[in-house]
């Protein structure tokens, strides 16, 4: 099965009662060790034992309103580090994407992120999101899912973000949630992070910045605390980079019309 043809089997099942008995037929075994995702900065990944564990949750949370569009595009480009060769799915309620727009296609290029590489599922609530996030990370044909749940998200609870951290383990696909305009809730998430937008270190010639993000680390199931780090994303290495925490310039813009992620001047 094509990722375009499950992608639809799951959208043409969102309404549908029996969705949450239906499982995709793609003969994942269990993954017992998917390794490592590293964000390609030596102290950060030093202090995280060589990254993040590719086969489980992970949650993205924007430090502010303002940063959302900053947590979404560190989601993005974590999404991309795990896994190159596979597409990234993200599963959005219909109301973000409303409200925000959608990845553009110019801006992914200018991250180094083929705009086919992304494929976009939007759902009409909570439900339907978390239901198709869960089925298509399941499946191993995917390289990472990103999901967005909109508001509060009742229906995002313990029980919900276990199904997920499991399909997680099972598959060995790293699965991010991204949320912005709300505050933790108790998760099974591997970590949690708070992400804002941040000034950028000057190119030559005064030019614009490389994307710049502040990011801390507010839980981690392995008891690793107190990380804290300003990181750029560095488009030639298609990794991140440890920046100062000083000074900086506004740095180019990485998305397009009704989603357009740009830093903050300090």
């Amino acid at each position: 099965m094509s990722i375009e043809n499950m992608v639809e089997q799951i959208m043409n099942n969102l309404s549908s009662e029996s969705l949450m008995r239906t499982r995709l037929n793609v003969g994942v075994p269990p993954c017992i060790d998917a390794g490592q995702v590293a964000f390609g900065a030596e102290a950060l990944d030093s202090r995280l034992s060589g990254g993040l564990v590719r086969a489980a949750l992970h949650e993205v949370y924007a430090g502010a309103d303002l940063d959302a569009t900053a947590a979404a595009a560190f989601a993005l480009l974590l999404a991309w580090r795990a896994n190159r060769e596979k597409p990234i799915i993200w599963v959005r309620e219909e109301a973000n994407a409303r409200l925000n727009g959608k990845p553009y296609g110019h801006g992914l290029n200018e991250l180094g992120i083929p705009p086919d590489a992304l494929l976009s599922v939007d759902a009409p609530n909570t439900i339907a999101a978390l239901r198709a996030g869960a089925d298509i990370t399941r499946c191993g044909a995917v390289g990472a899912v990103i999901i967005e749940p909109f508001g509060k998200a009742l229906a995002l609870d313990l029980t919900a973000s276990r199904r997920l951290a499991l399909a997680a383990g099972q598959s060995g696909v790293m699965t991010l949630m991204l949320r912005a305009g709300v505050e933790p809730v108790p998760s099974a998430a591997q970590t949690r992070w708070r992400v804002a937008s941040a000034p950028s270190m000057p190119l030559p010639a005064n030019a614009p910045g490389h994307p710049a993000f502040d990011v801390m680390l507010l839980r981690h199931r392995g008891g690793i605390a107190g990380v804290e780090a300003r990181l750029e994303w560095n488009r030639d290495r298609q990794s991140f980079d440890q920046a100062p925490l000083s000074g900086g310039v506004p740095s180019v813009a990485i998305g397009g019309a009704g989603q357009a992620v740009e830093r903050r001047a300090a």
